[in-house]
């Protein structure tokens, strides 16, 4: 992910994995939150449907006109609940394609979102207890050179202060990867190769092994795999129509998308890696979707319709995260943002190669998803992508 301390992310390169990683989680969503050091976005003026439009439009064109990402496209609603779309650039570099109004993207390290909420369901339901030990669930499989499955609790992966390494730090490169099968069990045993980052609950550090391990937990207590539970507990409960797991061999995007794209090197041309098997992502980062399908997803779930009274408050009980920016707290699979415009955003974000996403939501109504279509290259460029969606969200008011 990048070198920039900004947000959780998905798997990818090895190289980018640890910065980007938090970046995108800040934005996490691309909330709409922005990095220590960024100018605060221009949306704190005039408000409404017009005004909301000229931001993010010219939010959306600088970032391909300035930034060179192909494509951007973007989801706002406004605090009564009325979606505008944005697009901006070629859906592909070669037939100069528009970019399809909502389309399906990557939507990488959003989906742990999904998966804490469904791991808090069980919560909910009795079934899981989020002070208990691992190994209640998972007996003798996470053990390693300062690991031990009896001391981490499910609340401390759920929160990133296990102290697991992270598995995409040892990941092979993105394009040796493009299309080979992974299964959880081989992505944990990558992150139990290494010794631990420091003692369960001693600090935070994001790790998608954590929500590798949260996938397995659910499979163990309800008897089938991650990708079901979140189908029939979040998708088809609210009816998330374009949003949907990829199966095993899946290696498309189904519906109408921007292509994805990627550089082996820095400053190289970019390839298309639309097409990849995203088994590397499982319940750290596997989903896909478009923009207005995680709009609703984080409105239902702030709204109160996914998860119990006790379980939403314990989803939105943060801490210190360094290396996340100012103002920016990580709970339980879901990131609180100080905005720019005053007042704070609930979300997530995400990168694979191909795909960068951030979402946010505001307890008053208001949602951003916004996606550009390869990895930002430098700190400016991410910077930027957090900016935007700080401005939509902040101008949707």
């Amino acid at each position: 992910m990048s070198r920039t301390p900004t947000q959780p992310t998905s798997p990818r390169r090895p190289r980018r994995v640890r910065g980007r990683i938090l970046a995108a989680a800040a934005l996490t969503a691309l909330t709409g939150i922005v990095a220590a050091g960024m100018p605060a976005a221009a949306a704190s003026a005039a408000t409404g449907p017009g005004r909301t439009s000229d931001v993010v439009k010219k939010s959306l064109e600088r970032l391909v006109t300035g930034d060179h990402f192909p494509a951007a496209l973007a989801a706002v609603q406004d605090a009564k609940g009325r979606t505008r779309h944005y697009t901006a650039g070629v859906a592909d570099l070669k037939t100069r394609a528009k970019v399809p109004v909502d389309g399906q993207v990557r939507i990488a390290s959003n989906t742990k979102m999904f998966t804490a909420v469904v791991v808090l369901q069980l919560v909910g339901e009795g079934k899981i207890d989020l002070d208990a030990p691992i190994e209640t669930y998972l007996p003798g499989l996470v053990r390693g050179e300062g690991i031990d499955g009896r001391k981490i609790t499910v609340r401390q992966l759920l929160k990133h202060t296990s102290g697991l390494p992270d598995y995409t730090r040892y990941m092979p490169d993105g394009f040796e990867i493009q299309h080979t099968y992974s299964t959880p069990r081989e992505q944990l045993d990558m992150a139990l190769a290494h010794e631990a980052s420091f003692a369960p609950g001693a600090r935070w550090e994001y790790s998608n092994t954590n929500y590798v391990l949260a996938g397995l937990i659910v499979q163990k207590v309800t008897g089938r795999p991650i990708s079901e539970e979140i189908t029939k507990r979040i998708i088809d409960r609210i009816g998330l129509r374009h949003t949907y797991w990829p199966g095993e061999g899946d290696q498309t995007i189904r519906e109408r998308h921007p292509n994805g794209y990627a550089a082996k090197e820095p400053g190289g041309p970019l390839l298309d890696v639309t097409n990849r098997d995203p088994s590397w992502g499982g319940a750290a980062g596997q989903l896909i979707a478009t923009p207005s399908d995680v709009n609703r997803f984080m409105t239902a779930l702030l709204d109160g319709k996914l998860l119990k009274p006790q379980q939403l408050e314990q989803m939105r009980e943060t801490g210190k995260s360094p290396g996340l920016p100012a103002g920016w707290e990580y709970g339980l699979g879901l990131v609180k943002m100080s905005l720019s415009c005053g007042g704070v955003a609930w979300g997530h974000g995400g990168d694979m190669d191909g795909y960068e996403t951030r979402s946010a939501a505001t307890d008053d109504g208001r949602a951003v998803t916004l996606a550009v279509t390869t990895l930002p290259t430098n700190q400016a460029a991410l910077e930027n992508v957090i900016a935007a969606a700080d401005a939509a969200l902040c101008a949707a008011r």
